[in-house]
Formats: structure tokens, C-alpha cells, sequence
């Protein structure tokens, strides 16, 4: 892969288009990611484009959105320009989801953009899957892939059989994991529970499952419950990083 520049937000004040952390790779004919767009992100990609013609390697500075760009948003932002071949790596949290049909493949179509989540994708059958750049898993039992999650995953649970879903939240439950979905009425999660329970699962643990997922005010469409579930999951991931760069 070609050198590029990469353009790293490393602090931010106020109102800003994106948050710090946040990268973009530049190269002579093409770019990969955001900082935000408008104003801030033209120059900066023109400063870049500088830089590799120049043959710098590296340079820092301070914008004011508003009086340097004229931009609303009132806020400075800092930026980073360094050669790089590549995006650096973000932390990121593990998400698996059982399941690709209509509901699993709306939130995989949400989730995927997102930075913050490494997608891996279990079902039963490799023709389940549409084309993806995902990670996939085929397994004729899903559960029995869930030991192999890491120990902080997040787990969606969407497949075509109750009976796979109840053998999921066994299987989920029987180890550590950081929270799960599942897709199913209250009706559904409470035969459920009384089952888990009498497995030994005990009420707490229980009460890691979110079920139903999505949220109602925004309806059943597939799309719709995706949204409802991304937005969910990326609520806490938000208020982490506001905690971080305050």
C-alpha cells in the first residue's frame, strides 16, 4: 500500500463535527474516513496533499472552527498530519451476533460502519450470508462456537429457531460475556427466563439479557429495529469517550 498522511483529531474544545480520536488517510487521488467534513476537513486534506508533495513527514496545529473557518460549531479542534500507510488501530468492542436474516442483516448494515465494534457473524449455513467483509462463522450448533467469544463480547441473538436461541442464552450465560440481546416479545423472554432459571442461571445474571431488543417507539421493521439496537449500544460507547476527552 501507498504512504498517505494520516489526519488524527488529538483534542478537541467546544462543538466539533467529531470527536477526538477520530482519523482520515489522505493519499494523492483518493481518501479512506472523516474528521468531520466542511470546511475543516477540505483544508485539511489540502494541507495534506501539501505535505505529501513537500515530502513532510509530520505537523500539528490548533483551529478554531470559527473564527479561522467560519464555521458554526464554535469549537477548536487540534489535528495531527503524519505519513502512514494506514488507519492506526482503535480499541474496539467485540460484537457477535447469531443469525443472518432480515434483522441480522439490517444490524450488521448499521453496526458495520461504526469504528467502535469488530463484527463477528454466526449462523448455520454459508448461503445464509449475503457478500460481507465481515468475519463469519458457519456452525450446525451455534452455541457451541459462544467459548470461543472473548470474555467482553456483546452478543445478539436473531436466529430462525427458538430452541437455537434458548440453547444461545444457555450457552452465553454459562461464561462470561459483557451484555446480550435477544430478538423475541416478553412473552417469549419470560418462558425463557423460567427455563434459564431452572438451568441454575440465578435472576442477576438473567437480567444481562435484553429482551425485547430495539426500541418499540420506532416499530418492527427490520431497519427500524436495528436502529433501535445501534443506538442502544452506542449510547454507553459515547459517553466513555465524552468521559475521556473531557
Amino acid at each position: 500500500m501507498s504512504t498517505g498522511i494520516r489526519i488524527t483529531i488529538t483534542k478537541t474544545a467546544g462543538s466539533t463535527p467529531r470527536d477526538a480520536g477520530t482519523q482520515m488517510m489522505v493519499w494523492s487521488d483518493r481518501i479512506e474516513g472523516t474528521i468531520g467534513g466542511g470546511r475543516l476537513e477540505w483544508d485539511a486534506i489540502s494541507e495534506a496533499r501539501q505535505m505529501l508533495t513537500q515530502g513532510k513527514s509530520q505537523q500539528s496545529q490548533t483551529i478554531s472552527l470559527g473564527p479561522q473557518l467560519g464555521q458554526c460549531c464554535g469549537g477548536s479542534v487540534s489535528l495531527r498530519w503524519e505519513q502512514a500507510d494506514a488507519l492506526a488501530p482503535q480499541d474496539t468492542r467485540p460484537l457477535w451476533i447469531y443469525g443472518a436474516g432480515h434483522v441480522g442483516r439490517a444490524i450488521v448494515n448499521v453496526m458495520a460502519p461504526l469504528p467502535d465494534f469488530e463484527i463477528t457473524w454466526v449462523d448455520t449455513h454459508a448461503n445464509r450470508f449475503p457478500k460481507t467483509d465481515q468475519t463469519i462463522l458457519v456452525a450446525a450448533s451455534p452455541e457451541q462456537v459462544v467459548k470461543h467469544a472473548p470474555d467482553n463480547a456483546d452478543h445478539l441473538i436473531l436466529t430462525y429457531s427458538h430452541d437455537m436461541d434458548f440453547a444461545l442464552c444457555h450457552a452465553i450465560l454459562s461464561g462470561p460475556f459483557h451484555h446480550a440481546g435477544l430478538i423475541g416479545s416478553a412473552t417469549k423472554w419470560a418462558r425463557f427466563r423460567k427455563r434459564l432459571a431452572a438451568l441454575g442461571h440465578s435472576g442477576e445474571q438473567l437480567s444481562r439479557i435484553a429482551c425485547p431488543i430495539g426500541d418499540p417507539s420506532l416499530g418492527k421493521h427490520p431497519a427500524a429495529l436495528a436502529l433501535g439496537v445501534a443506538t442502544a449500544m452506542i449510547a454507553p460507547q459515547s459517553q466513555r469517550t465524552e468521559d475521556k476527552t473531557a
